[in-house]
């Protein structure tokens, strides 16, 4: 049941212990080896001497992607390019990708945490794991593939794309896990209908699914699907990648990894700590990373901790399901919500398909929301257009009623709505236009 049980199962004093004693390792380190932290620390006047005490992490400055952006590409390197093995690199907005360095010391640390996830996801030596995330410059799928190897599990790596030859491999060589975004498992169980192949002709029995936010409707539509439990992982490329937390089959939050990661959650607006179990922006903080030490990074990821000890046996902290970011909250008219928000209304109706795409304009300088939904095939073909009707303005009710804002709902073909073999795209803002 555990990969690595003496930590996983840490009395709380003694992981505060072991936290304590590596962040003080970290904040030395990174000051004599980094210039950015070196320049900040004494710029705030905080000497690595002054912190002692885990509490003391609230004194140290934050980092963001702006700051790695502006250091590209090795200024936040702790280790001279010689001892780097591995870069990976997430998709840049300014045509710059934010890279992330391991050393041979962290290339082992990461194959550690993510055998400890896939492990307390439920993959075990007998599984036949198929990898359909991108094997490219992105993460997800090197560290997945890297997991399951330690493990001992058979890998086959299809990477994204070729829906049809997934499903293919899928069925003759008896894939018994299947990992990949959760948008795409609904693009690969779609595809499944359409080829007349059920899920009882799979002997998929679990998923884990990553990339992107997993709403529990959608969590409910995929199981459905494949007849599987699918598990959600989480990680961003600045910290490594996957293997910061996962979900184990109790479904409880997502256990960190809090031996690699320390975590807060703050008030992005003010800054300050918030206590355990509200809700607001996750901090990490890497207490093992040798190629690229980070001190308190704002994931920009929204969600609340939890410390109680899980019925799984499992006392590492968990985060909740990450509820948006900061920068993807929508500020329409003054009200503030999140995607997810809306996701979670719109798949909660069978009538509705999990395709939906959100489109912001601007009308006389006020900002106006419109949500393409795809109704499920079957309804399409047979409900009246009254009926169809109806269903618009129930939804548009009950976005109203949760969010406090009028939001237009239009009703589109089914396969309209472009479909993902990675990170859905579900905004398109034209108000610039």
């Amino acid at each position: 049941m555990f990969w690595d049980e003496k930590m996983e199962k840490l009395p709380r004093d003694e992981m505060v212990s072991f936290q304590e004693d590596h962040l003080k390792k970290m904040v030395s380190y990174a000051y004599e080896n980094v210039d950015f932290y070196r320049q900040t620390f004494n710029d705030i006047g905080v000497h690595p001497g002054d912190i002692n005490r885990i509490e003391d992490i609230s004194r140290l400055p934050f980092t963001t992607k702006s700051d790695l952006r502006s250091h590209y590409p090795y200024g936040f390197c702790a280790v001279p390019p010689t001892d780097l093995v591995r870069m990976h690199a997430s998709s840049g907005t300014t045509g710059k990708p934010t890279p992330v360095f391991h050393t041979k010391k962290d290339l082992e640390k990461w194959i550690h945490c993510m055998a400890r996830n896939c492990y307390t996801a439920g993959i075990r030596q007998d599984d036949i794991c198929q990898i359909a995330f991108k094997y490219t410059l992105f993460t997800g799928a090197f560290g997945h593939h890297m997991g399951v190897e330690r493990i001992g599990a058979m890998i086959i790596p299809t990477s994204s794309g070729q829906t049809e030859r997934q499903i293919t491999m899928m069925c003759d060589f008896n894939t018994t896990v299947i990992h990949c975004t959760p948008s795409y498992a609904i693009t690969i169980a779609e595809k499944m209908t359409e080829m007349g192949i059920g899920r009882n002709s799979l002997s998929l029995r679990l998923g884990i699914h990553g990339a992107e936010p997993m709403s529990e409707q959608l969590r409910e539509g995929i199981e459905e699907k494949f007849g599987t439990i699918a598990i959600g992982d989480y990680g961003l490329t600045e910290l490594g990648g996957p293997g910061v937390s996962i979900e184990c089959p109790e479904k409880n939050g997502y256990h960190i990894n809090e031996d690699y990661f320390y975590p807060e959650i703050i008030d992005p607006e003010t800054l300050k700590q918030r206590p355990d179990g509200e809700t607001g922006e996750l901090v990490l903080t890497t207490l093992q990373k040798e190629a690229v030490p980070l001190i308190r990074y704002r994931t920009r990821d929204i969600t609340s901790l939890e410390r109680e000890k899980c019925d799984c046996g499992r006392t590492l902290v968990r985060h909740r399901s990450v509820l948006g970011r900061t920068d993807d909250m929508l500020i329409i008219r003054g009200v503030n919500f999140f995607p997810s928000q809306l996701e979670s209304i719109l798949l909660d109706s069978h009538e509705v398909s999990p395709h939906y795409s959100i489109h912001l304009t601007k009308e006389k300088m006020l900002d106006h929301v419109l949500v393409e939904i795809e109704p499920a095939p079957a309804y399409w073909a047979s409900a009246a257009d009254v009926t169809k009707s109806e269903l618009k303005r129930k939804i548009e009710n009950r976005l109203k009623d949760l969010i406090g804002l009028k939001i237009k709902i239009q009703l589109v073909a089914p396969y309209t709505i472009p479909r993902s073999e990675g990170k859905a795209q579900r905004i398109v803002d034209d108000r610039q236009a």
